[in-house]
């Protein structure tokens, strides 16, 4: 990721708004949101909501999808990840015990869910 594209999605969620939509997004992964829902859920209007959604669109942090009428956004969890890792890239300068604090915080949320014996049996046959 260059530097720039980097800049460009810190700083559509340096705002409140945009910030409490995208993360509305990622909870409604991977289904996504109507924008019309998404105005109504953060008691926003929805001609500024439209703004807040072009702007994250712009950054790549959000797709849009049309359906008939509704438009459903759903947060680019590709895009997240690369401004992620943009960002602790060079963390710790070959010090890993710097940013293993970092990288356990970032674990709990995100591992997997462990399957039961009954499913794993299924797995492995």
């Amino acid at each position: 990721m260059e530097s720039e594209q980097a800049i460009l999605a810190l700083a559509a969620l340096a705002q409140p708004t945009r910030l409490e939509v995208f993360r509305l997004l990622v909870k409604h992964e991977p289904d996504g949101l109507a924008a019309g829902d998404i105005a109504k859920a953060l008691a926003v209007p929805q001609n500024t909501m439209s703004s807040h959604l072009a702007i994250l669109s712009r950054a790549g942090l959000v797709t849009a999808q049309r359906f008939s009428r509704s438009i459903v956004y759903r947060a680019d969890l590709d895009a997240f990840r690369a401004v992620m890792l943009f960002m602790v890239r060079d963390c710790c300068d070959g010090r890993p015990e710097i940013c293993a604090p970092l990288i356990e915080d970032l674990t709990p949320c995100c591992s997997p869910k462990p399957t039961s014996r009954k499913a794993q049996r299924k797995i492995h046959v």
